[in-house]
């Protein structure tokens, strides 16, 4: 009984010590929780003031250019393609300057209503200044768009993570310096999403990308800024990375080609990545741009000694023009359907017109099937890549196995195509597939586009492939016009 007497009143003492201390903890945890945020939300906008205040320097820069430039005309010059405009710049029909302010213009009026910027690069004003000392290279005078991801020299490469904001880079990636080499101008960079590894484009520091020709529709991802901006007119070339079809596909969402080399052929120091260490399925860079024909020359700019000294792990192997233009009729293996995921109607109906223009064109076209693409994809790419698992099964199964691939537009969604898709019977009939239905619904007029494959290393080859297609394609589309 006297313990029992002398117990009650020590917690009669305790009890509120015990609340008022849990109380004060939930206080201060609430407290720092709400002040972390409202530090979050200050260095976000901080970052969008950044990229604002850019923006409108870029604006006063072209009125001052027109302002001393009466005749200055820049839709003469963003509409020609990228060979006709190197071809001007190296005879000096056009100027370096003059080049630089029209997509400046364009890429200022692309943004208005894509959204695909992260910021301009005003660093490209003072590059003008340097450029009569160098050489005239392979891409001279050429503005170049950048995936924010690339590094910049004293600009943030987030991949759309705010933890990754205020650490601008202390040099530019060996690409970026490569084609600065090269006579390249990198002027913008542009959107990707939150952590790169998704078909979308948007995060919560630049905001959402829209696609150019449709904007209820995405541009892809994760090179989606790119896509949008090159499919939109605001630039002539770019770079993105690819891990799981982040150039292809966004290049096929806008229109545009895409180039995913073989692994390890591009530097992919100075770029900067979320997934660090991961090494199941390995990442490429590549090009971005309107034909196949820049893509090869973008090629060309980058396989040169400068990047081989720039980057001693890049094996030194220059580009090969025999390969790329050779004329051989080519031995292609195809797949309509991998048995995993299937194509939309407007899809199937691009790939089936795609083929028999080959075969018209006195290629040869083999059937076959990727050999166990569930285990492959699920054991390998999956769990390798994405602990939340994921879609797309179609690009990158060439990222495991480093196949160099790129996209080619071919068609456009067609009235036909979208009656189709409400009776199309798709492989699994479960919830993804609905959801795949959804998500493509709604995408007349849209691009549509075959992806051509080739083996590691053979860049050039599948380069050449791709402009095959390309042109096939721009002839059948010509006999058909004029047939009416």
């Amino acid at each position: 009984m006297g313990s029992f007497i002398l117990q009650r009143p020590v917690d009669i003492y305790w009890a509120p010590v015990f609340t008022a201390t849990v109380c004060c903890t939930g206080a201060l945890f609430f407290f720092w929780k709400w002040r972390n945020k409202q530090n979050i939300q200050k260095i976000i906008l901080n970052a969008r003031k950044r990229r604002d205040i850019s923006l409108q320097r870029a604006e006063q820069a072209v009125q001052l250019f027109k302002s001393q430039n009466p005749g200055f005309e820049s839709s003469t010059i963003v509409t020609l393609s990228l060979s006709e405009l190197t071809a001007k710049l190296q005879d000096g029909f056009l100027q370096p300057d003059t080049v630089l302010h029209a997509f400046i213009e364009k890429a200022l009026e692309v943004n208005k209503t894509l959204n695909c910027s992260t910021e301009i690069l005003m660093e490209s004003l003072e590059q003008l200044k340097v450029m009569s000392t160098q050489e005239r290279g392979l891409l001279y005078g050429v503005p170049i768009s950048i995936k924010e991801n690339v590094g910049y020299k004293g600009h943030d490469s987030t991949c759309g993570v705010v933890s990754n904001l205020n650490d601008p880079a202390v040099g530019d990636s060996v690409v970026v310096a490569v084609l600065k080499k090269q006579g390249a101008i990198p002027f913008i960079k542009t959107n990707i999403p939150q952590g790169l590894l998704n078909y979308d484009c948007g995060n919560s520091i630049y905001g959402q990308t829209l696609n150019p020709s449709n904007l209820q529709k995405t541009p892809g991802g994760s090179s989606g800024g790119e896509g949008a901006l090159i499919g939109g007119g605001g630039s002539i070339l770019g770079l993105g990375t690819d891990i799981g079809g982040s150039v292809r596909i966004p290049s096929s969402f806008c229109g545009i080609c895409g180039f995913k080399p073989t692994s390890k052929r591009l530097s992919l120091q100075g770029v900067n990545s979320c997934i660090k260490g991961q090494k199941s399925v390995l990442s490429s860079l590549g090009p971005l741009a309107r034909d196949v024909e820049s893509l090869a020359l973008c090629m060309k700019a980058l396989l040169c000694q400068e990047m081989f000294t720039l980057d001693p792990t890049v094996p030194p192997i220059p580009f090969n023009h025999e390969v790329y233009e050779s004329t051989t009729p080519l031995k292609i293996g195809f797949y309509e359907n991998d048995g995993y995921l299937q194509p939309s109607p407007s899809m199937s109906r691009a790939f089936r017109e795609t083929k028999k223009l080959l075969e018209r064109a006195g290629h040869t076209l083999i059937p076959f099937q990727p050999l166990r693409l569930y285990e492959v994809f699920h054991e390998f790419i999956l769990k390798g890549v994405m602990a939340d698992g994921g879609a797309l099964t179609y690009t990158m199964l060439y990222n495991l196995l480093n196949f160099p691939a790129g996209s080619v537009p071919v068609s456009v969604v067609t009235e036909e195509d979208e009656e189709q898709l409400q009776h199309y019977n798709f492989i699994h009939k479960d919830p993804l597939d609905k959801l795949f239905v959804e998500a493509v619904k709604g995408g007349v007029g849209l691009p549509v586009a075959v992806q051509c494959v080739s083996l590691p290393w053979q860049d050039e080859m599948c380069l050449r492939f791709m402009k095959e297609v390309e042109e096939l394609t721009a002839q059948n589309n010509l006999n058909l016009k004029r047939s009416f």
